[in-house]
């Protein structure tokens, strides 16, 4: 039942990630005109460290992950079979070939993500809640992807009440 749970929500974050005005959509509202935007950014599910991604095959930046970092059954409705909370988390990374300026296009990238997230406040729909709260950490610039790679993580947690 747990991971049932886990996997649900994880999609329904997907489903608001992708939809026309998900993550592209206010990607592209937030770049200036005439600036140079990535193309259509691919969300994908797993929760894999950047050094283990790049070697297993090619990676398109900017990158983002979806995942399921934990589940928290503490019975707030005490006859459900899951009353508690589900932590999903996102995972930014972006790479390019020149250090200026990385730090910069990331915050642009979590911003879009963070736009998306705002947006999607409210029921989930299938017992499944999110109050809007998020927290975002930076990590620093690394060797990695095209010469130098930056990830951020959003974390957050999403009420769920399952019978």
């Amino acid at each position: 039942m747990a991971t049932l749970i886990g996997s649900t929500a994880l999609n329904k974050l997907k489903g608001y990630l992708t939809a026309p005005a998900g993550l592209n959509a206010n990607l592209a509202a937030l770049t200036e005109p005439g600036a140079a935007i990535a193309a259509a950014i691919q969300i994908v599910s797993q929760n894999a460290p950047p050094e283990l991604a790049d070697r297993a095959g090619a990676v398109q930046y900017p990158a983002v992950n979806v995942y399921c970092e934990k589940l928290v059954n503490d019975q707030r409705e005490k006859f459900l079979s899951f009353s508690g909370t589900v932590a999903l988390a996102i995972e930014v990374r972006h790479s390019q070939d020149q250090m200026d300026g990385i730090g910069d296009a990331l915050e642009q990238y979590v911003d879009a993500v963070t736009q998306t997230l705002t947006a999607s406040r409210g029921d989930w729909g299938g017992g499944m809640y999110f109050a809007g709260n998020y927290q975002v950490s930076y990590g620093p610039v690394k060797r990695g992807g095209k010469n130098f790679l930056q990830t951020a993580k959003v974390t957050f947690e999403v009420g769920a009440s399952v019978s």
